[in-house]
């Protein structure tokens, strides 16, 4: 059974963001399936991979704020550092030999949830909104968010 399970209550409604949340759930069900059965070697692989992800997703994010000149951007950058920040410290604590996996199991479960359900979806109208008016004929939005993370 996985630890966390996705459901619609999840969605914000723009379907990019939410296949990447998806994503993201399904590398903390990985760390927990790696924490149970596996190797500090694998638990400490598969924290990288999240942790990587979870960054590209947040710059993926925060562009789409950025272009539908969403107000609380920068308050919403601020979460997302702090978060970044305390993962850093599970991470430091990980590498010096100390078990923190189940605490960090359940913060990112309680933080992951907290977050998609209250601060993603105070951005969401605006990002649907700039989608459904963005011209198509200037990139697309989705292409311009694209390039200006991933180069």
């Amino acid at each position: 059974m996985a630890f966390i399970e996705w459901s619609s209550e999840l969605d914000t409604g723009i379907q990019v963001i939410d296949n990447q949340h998806q994503r993201i759930v399904e590398y903390i069900n990985k760390l927990h399936h790696a924490q149970e059965h596996h190797t500090r070697e694998e638990v400490a692989n598969v924290l990288d991979e999240l942790v990587d992800y979870t960054l590209s997703h947040f710059a993926f994010e925060e562009s789409l704020m950025e272009d539908a000149d969403y107000a609380f951007v920068n308050a919403h950058k601020r979460v997302h550092q702090l978060f970044v920040k305390r993962v850093g410290g599970y991470q430091q604590r990980f590498k010096l030999g100390e078990d923190i996996a189940e605490e960090l199991m359940h913060t990112l479960q309680a933080w992951l949830i907290n977050h998609i359900k209250n601060d993603d979806r105070d951005y969401a109208d605006a990002v649907r909104h700039n989608v459904q008016h963005v011209d198509d004929k200037k990139a697309g939005w989705l292409k311009r968010s694209f390039g200006r993370v991933f180069g």
